[in-house]
């Protein structure tokens, strides 16, 4: 018998099967540079508006999300005229000028509106500062004082103290000061000291922002010693 020849592995007599070829694994098809960078800027296109958009929204909404704790908002002409009485201003300020045009201004601790009329303010530890054309300043306190706007008229009680800026001062217990007019006035028992001596009155009248001031009813005067060379 023929030998039969053997080729590769297999049946004697067959013809081995061609191998079958591996198929490789699918992967993703890579984006170059160039699309990797267009496809950042048109998501930028829609990114950066909707999120400038947020923004702005958000600015405008905020104060209703998270008022403003600072902020008070009392609005005035809701209050009703028998809450009135209730306004009242810390460390309150008012200025304004004489017939002469000459500057005037008064300052408080607090102010308070009286409910019967607006333009009359309650004043506590009321200051007011005049001054007269030939520059003298004048100084005014008490305890408590009302200060009428529309007439410039101010009332006061309560240890009233003038000063004046050539060394005199007075103290009484009830005066009224036209800042318009640059006076006062007071019947209350006056007692005052300055570089000429020291008196006792029971009243004053003070005229042109205390270039004249007279005491009236019984009055004493205690004349220092070189009085006169005192005064220049």
């Amino acid at each position: 018998m023929a030998d039969t020849a053997i080729n590769g592995i297999g049946t004697p007599g067959r013809q081995a099967p061609s191998p079958v070829p591996v198929q490789k694994a699918l992967q993703p098809p890579r984006l170059s540079g160039r699309n990797s960078y267009s496809l950042f800027v048109t998501s930028m296109k829609f990114l950066l508006p909707a999120l400038a958009t947020g923004l702005v929204l958000l600015v405008i909404a905020w104060p209703q999300i998270i008022p403003d704790q600072r902020s008070l908002g009392l609005d005035f002409s809701k209050i009703a005229r028998d809450q009135a009485k209730n306004l009242n201003m810390l460390n309150a300020h008012f200025s304004g000028v004489d017939e002469n045009n000459q500057p005037f201004n008064i300052t408080a601790d607090m102010a308070s509106q009286t409910p019967d009329n607006e333009d009359v303010v309650e004043l506590q530890h009321p200051k007011a500062k005049m001054q007269t054309t030939e520059g003298a300043r004048i100084g005014i306190s008490a305890r408590l004082g009302h200060f009428d706007q529309e007439v410039e008229i101010l009332n006061l009680t309560g240890t009233v103290h003038l000063t004046h800026d050539k060394g005199f001062e007075m103290t009484t217990d009830a005066a009224t000061v036209d800042l318009k007019e640059g006076t006062a006035a007071g019947d209350s028992a006056v007692s005052g000291q300055g570089p000429a001596g020291e008196l006792q009155a029971e009243g004053f009248r003070m005229r042109e922002k205390g270039q004249i001031i007279v005491f009236t009813g019984k009055s004493r005067m205690l004349i220092l010693p070189n009085a006169e060379e005192s005064l220049k």
